[in-house]
C-alpha cells in the first residue's frame, strides 16, 4: 500500500482519483479548502486536510512520508486569479516534493495547448472567451514551472486529449494520445485509472501526456 496525497480532492477529477486510489488499496491524504464540504470517499484510510496547494509549507508537511502526489486543484471563475494560482501551485509542489522526497508528482492539466496532427492548436481559429484564454494561459504557466524547476523530480503533466465526458462511466479503458483532438472524450473514472497506473507503474516522465477513452 502506498500513501498518495491528492490536492483538490473535492473536485470532479480529485474525487475520482481518491476513489481509484482506495479501490487499489492505497492510503490517501485528501487536501481540500473546506473539509466540511468534502463529498468524496471517506474511510479509515482517507485523511482529509484543510489547505491550499499554493501553500509550500503545507505541501512539505503533508507530503512527508508520501509516495506520490496528484494535483487536481484548479481556480477558475469570477473573483479568482488563475494567472497567479497555477504557477504558485506548481512552485509549491516542486518545493514540497523536493523537501519531502516524494517519489512521483502528477499534475492534471488542459489539452488546449497540445498540437493536432498538423502541428497546430486544436483551438486554432476559435474565438475563445477571455476568461478561458486566461485560464488556459495560467495552466501553461504552471507547466512551464514544472519544466523549468522540476528537472530533478519525477513529474508528469496529464490531461484529456480533448475534454472530459462528464457523465461517462468507468469502463476500465483508456488510450494514450499522440495529439490533441477536441472531439476526444474520456470519463473521469477512466482518467483516474490513467493517473493511478502512472503512479503504480510509471511509463512517462517529464512530459505532457494526453489520454482519451
Amino acid at each position: 500500500m502506498s500513501e498518495i496525497v491528492v490536492f483538490g480532492a473535492g473536485g470532479r477529477a480529485g474525487r475520482r482519483a481518491v476513489a481509484e486510489a482506495r479501490r487499489r488499496g492505497h492510503a490517501v491524504t485528501a487536501v481540500v479548502r473546506a473539509p466540511a464540504r468534502y463529498t468524496g470517499q471517506r474511510d479509515e484510510a482517507v485523511r482529509v486536510v484543510a489547505g491550499s496547494v499554493t501553500d509550500a509549507a503545507l505541501a512539505a508537511e503533508v507530503l512527508t512520508g508520501a509516495d506520490a502526489v496528484i494535483n487536481a486543484a484548479a481556480e477558475y471563475g469570477p473573483g479568482t486569479d488563475p494567472s497567479s494560482f497555477f504557477p504558485a501551485a506548481a512552485g509549491a509542489l516542486v518545493a514540497g516534493v523536493r523537501h519531502a522526497g516524494t517519489g512521483r508528482l502528477i499534475a492534471i492539466g488542459l489539452s488546449s495547448f497540445l498540437t493536432d496532427v498538423d502541428g497546430t492548436s486544436p483551438l486554432a481559429g476559435t474565438e475563445l472567451p477571455e476568461d478561458f484564454r486566461a485560464f488556459r494561459d495560467a495552466h501553461l504557466a504552471g507547466l512551464d514551472v514544472l519544466r523549468a524547476e522540476g528537472g530533478d523530480l519525477d513529474w508528469l503533466y496529464i490531461s484529456p486529449a480533448g475534454d472530459f465526458d462528464h457523465r461517462g462511466p468507468r469502463t476500465g479503458r483508456y488510450t494514450v494520445a499522440e495529439h490533441g483532438d477536441m472531439a476526444d472524450r474520456i470519463s473521469y473514472p477512466d482518467f483516474a485509472i490513467a493517473l493511478l497506473d502512472e503512479i503504480e507503474t510509471p511509463r512517462h516522465r517529464g512530459v505532457h501526456l494526453a489520454v482519451t477513452g
